[in-house]
C-alpha cells in the first residue's frame, strides 16, 4: 500500500541542513538543497523511515547518518553501512538548535525533535493525520479510518502527543497549537520539503 509521506529539512547554523526522514532525492529537490545549504545530518527517526537513506548517503558522502533503534535490523540488506546511533536525548551536534527525545513503544522507538528558535515540533509516526483526498485506495482509506488517523481525528492524536512531549522536554517554550497540525511553512518555521 502506498502511504503519502513527508520529509523535513531544518537549516541549522547557517547552511548546515538537518535531513529528517528523507524522501526520494529528485532533481528539483537537489536544486533546492543547493540553494539553501548542504546536508550535514541524515536522520532515520524510526525503524520505518529509512528507505531513501542509502540514496542520500551516496549523494552526500560527507553527511553523517543517524539511525533510530532497530533501523539497521529492519533495513537489513538495504542499509549496509554503519550509522551513528540515534538513541538518546542529547550529545548530538545539533543540540544547541534542536532537542532530541526518544520515545519508546511496544513496536519501535521513535526520536522526536523540537526546534527551539521556531518552536516547531517535528514528529514522524507518533501522530498520523491522513487527508482523505490524498489516499487513492479503498483499503488505505479503510485502514486509516479504522486506526482513527484520518483528518481531523489525527489532530486529536497530535494534541495528545504534544502534551506528552511538553512534559518530557523541559522547555517552557514548547506550546501546543490547538487549531491545526501544520507542515512547517512560513518564514518563522523550518522549511518542509514534500
Amino acid at each position: 500500500m502506498s502511504f503519502p509521506t513527508r520529509m523535513t529539512i531544518v537549516c541549522v547554523a547557517e547552511e548546515d541542513l538537518f535531513i529528517h526522514s528523507p524522501t526520494p532525492l529528485t532533481r528539483s529537490l537537489r536544486k533546492e538543497l543547493e540553494r539553501i545549504g548542504r546536508p550535514r545530518w541524515i536522520i532515520a527517526p524510526n525503524r520505518i523511515h529509512y528507505w531513501w537513506i542509502p540514496d542520500w548517503r551516496d549523494s552526500y558522502p560527507d553527511a553523517v547518518v543517524y539511525l533510530a533503534p532497530r533501523v539497521s535490523e529492519q533495513a537489513a540488506g538495504r542499509i549496509t553501512f554503519e550509522g551513528h546511533p540515534l538513541d538518546r536525548a542529547s550529545g548530538y551536534p545539533w543540540d544547541e538548535e534542536l532537542a532530541s527525545l526518544p520515545i519508546s513503544g511496544s513496536y519501535m522507538t521513535e526520536v522526536e525533535f523540537f526546534h527551539y528558535r521556531t518552536r516547531t515540533l517535528i514528529l514522524t509516526d507518533l501522530i498520523e493525520n491522513f487527508e482523505l483526498r490524498k489516499l487513492n485506495s479503498f483499503v488505505t482509506r479503510w485502514l486509516t479510518w479504522l486506526g482513527k488517523v484520518q483528518d481531523p481525528d489525527g489532530q486529536n492524536a497530535a494534541r495528545h502527543a504534544t502534551d506528552l512531549l511538553a512534559t518530557a522536554i523541559p522547555l517552557a517554550r514548547l506550546r501546543r497549537n490547538d487549531d491545526r497540525v501544520e507542515s512547517g511553512t512560513g518564514d518563522r518555521r523550518p522549511r518542509t520539503v514534500v
